[in-house]
């Protein structure tokens, strides 16, 4: 797909998710750090109808993550199915064998269309959204003995923050059995994307040795994303997350940013009681769904 047809893609997704709204530099972060990539667009008498994308990750290669966009006022019209389709067939000819996609909380109809074709619910991610106007910059206050710096500061502290990730990767709802990939694949996917920046990569040190890190994505123009917030376990309950939150809100507020973006699987209780204390509220769940490839559903 070149630039133009990237650009009408975009203007789909963020017509339809319009509060989870993304860059073509976003676009261009999710699609570098998958093994495997398509997109298409589906159009009808030159109108566009919709778009969708398919991505194949390391720590799932027989699933393929799919994003299934029609806009409201032009469904009904087979643009889903033939989305569908494309990306089942595209996923088939990969060794896939199933598909993940994500519904917006308030979308039921979208969430009915999934379901009627074999889609059950894996995890449910509820939005959450600070808003910065008015915020005065927080105390950063860590436990004793821990100092937090930038990556910026430290860059050979990157292998540190993978050591972090491998421990606490397994800890995350939904990832149980998700192996972490290695390292230079790893910098790649996750820390090297167009919307990382070192500057806004945290990380908490106790002497030389790494024990947390948060990572802001810099996904729109006026709104930043929390990507990572990680603690190692012998650390947890100290007040390290807090402390890395905090600095990552004090960041946004420095840089200019008006709104700062998480989510929280609905089991994870400590990171909901944290962001609940600094402010976050609620905002728009998405549902991810797993399901067959449509060449399985007449198997």
């Amino acid at each position: 797909m070149g630039e133009p047809d990237e650009l009408t893609s975009l203007e789909v997704y963020n017509t339809v998710w319009p509060h989870d709204a993304v860059t073509i530099e976003a676009v261009h972060s999710f699609r570098d750090s998958a093994c495997d990539y398509i997109d298409y667009l589906v159009r009808e008498d030159g109108a566009v109808l919709g778009s969708g994308a398919g991505a194949i990750f390391a720590y799932r290669a027989r699933r393929v993550v799919a994003l299934i966009t029609v806009l409201a006022g032009r469904r009904r019209h087979g643009a889903g199915t033939a989305l569908y389709e494309a990306i089942s067939r595209w996923a088939s000819e990969r060794g896939a064998r199933e598909l993940e996609v994500s519904v917006s909380g308030n979308d039921p109809e979208s969430l009915s269309f999934a379901r009627r074709r074999g889609f059950t619910e894996e995890r449910r991610q509820v939005g959450l959204v600070l808003s910065l106007a008015g915020v005065s910059p927080r105390q950063v206050q860590p436990p004793a003995g821990i100092e937090i710096v930038t990556w910026a500061q430290r860059p050979e502290l990157a292998r540190g923050m993978y050591e972090v990730d491998l421990e606490t990767h397994p800890d995350i709802p939904g990832f149980e059995d998700v192996a972490l990939e290695p390292f230079e694949d790893w910098m790649a996917h996750t820390m090297q994307r167009p919307t990382d920046s070192p500057d806004a990569t945290f990380i908490a040190l106790a002497g030389e040795d790494v024990v947390g890190f948060a990572k802001l994505s810099l996904t729109a123009p006026t709104a930043a994303g929390h990507s990572i917030t990680a603690v190692k376990r012998a650390w947890r309950g100290r007040g390290i997350a807090g402390a890395l939150k905090a600095t990552e809100i004090n960041w946004a507020l420095a840089n200019g940013y008006t709104e700062l973006h998480t989510s929280n699987e609905e089991r994870n209780a400590p990171i909901k009681r944290l962001n609940a204390r600094l402010g976050y509220r609620p905002g728009i769940a998405r549902i991810y769904l797993v399901g067959p490839l449509i060449g399985e559903l007449s198997r």
